[in-house]
């Protein structure tokens, strides 16, 4: 496990990834009474992979993710080439729409939050980011005279830039002046230095202490960092936005099962409404392949490719209108 830690801190895979990996890498020593991966091969790994399906009843992606795991421990840990893998039980992948928010209804939501929350809910709508991007940025990710948000490190390593709407420019500006004050306090409590990437701290020394590098979004407190021990602010956690999201989605008693990346949805599929070129909305969602974009072509709001119900155009050919409607209701509810 020391080695997988090595070569995925050398390969700049995410600490998220790292510890998916290390979790699957486990499962599947444990599966076979704990003897050493290099004793195990192909038919191994086939055999823990139809037993996650076919007993653990995971889904596609986890199972992927398994898969996963162990082809980058064979293939970078252990440097012990892998044969072709088949004849897998393979877990059945769901075709699931995403979770679209109407316009009013993505409003109304951030409307029953408060404060940076509210802010940064905004912003997932506003500008597409994934929760986690949104509570990365740092303060010199946004330009006002732009109109733009670099987001820096996205999924897959990549940086992109998108947009910052217009209308959050105060909200944004007043973030940045608590953020100042904020850090104003630590460093005059012998603190105020903030997590850099990679080896950009020893690059750049005086880095971690200057207002650009803090986060937009920091944390109520302090905490060490667990590689040097050093106390400092690091951003907001994700699961506080998420909770307050559910908050605000149940206090507006909508039915939708709404989530912060529900607003990123919302933001593709209402631009494509709008009448954007697909190919904008992949590059501001940051999107590799244009047909992971492609999804939201589906849940546009002309459902059913635009064609009229019959029963819409039967009363509209009559106009019946709704007159009547509730004294019909009767006798179906009594058949």
């Amino acid at each position: 496990m020391d080695q997988l830690a090595s070569v995925m801190l050398l390969r700049h895979c995410s600490p998220r990834t790292h510890e998916a990996y290390a979790h699957w890498i486990k499962k599947f020593i444990l599966f076979h009474n704990k003897r050493h991966p290099r004793e195990l091969g192909e038919e191994e790994i086939r055999s823990f992979l139809s037993y996650l399906a076919e007993q653990q009843h995971v889904s596609a992606s986890t199972q992927n993710q398994a898969l996963n795991s162990l082809l980058f421990l064979y293939k970078h840990v252990l440097n012990k080439p892998l044969g072709r893998i088949t004849e897998v039980v393979r877990a059945r992948r769901p075709k699931h729409l995403p979770v679209v928010l109407t316009r009013e209804e993505a409003i109304r939501i951030i409307g029953a939050m408060n404060g940076t929350l509210k802010l940064m809910a905004s912003i997932l709508y506003g500008s597409g980011l994934r929760i986690q991007e949104c509570a990365r940025l740092r303060i010199k990710d946004v330009d006002f005279q732009s109109l733009s948000i670099v987001v820096r490190d996205g999924k897959g390593e990549k940086d992109r830039i998108t947009m910052l709407p217009q209308s959050l420019i105060p909200y944004v500006q007043q973030q940045i002046e608590s953020v100042k004050q904020l850090h104003k306090r630590d460093v005059s409590e012998g603190f105020g230095e903030v997590s850099l990437p990679y080896a950009l701290e020893r690059k750049y020394p005086n880095a971690p202490i200057e207002l650009g590098w803090q986060y937009l979004f920091p944390a109520s407190i302090r905490s060490s960092v667990p590689e040097s021990q050093k106390i400092r602010r690091h951003h907001l956690d994700e699961s506080v936005l998420q909770r307050a999201v559910k908050e605000a989605v149940r206090r507006t008693h909508m039915l939708k099962q709404a989530t912060p990346h529900s607003f990123r949805h919302s933001f593709a599929t209402h631009l494509l409404e709008s009448g954007y070129d697909i190919r904008t909305v992949q590059q501001l969602l940051g999107h590799k392949d244009v047909r992971t974009t492609m999804i939201y072509t589906h849940v546009l709001n002309k459902r059913g490719l635009a064609v009229r119900s019959p029963l819409d155009e039967q009363m509209r050919v009559q106009e019946v209108g709704y007159r009547g409607w509730g004294e019909g209701s009767k006798s179906i509810h009594a058949a």
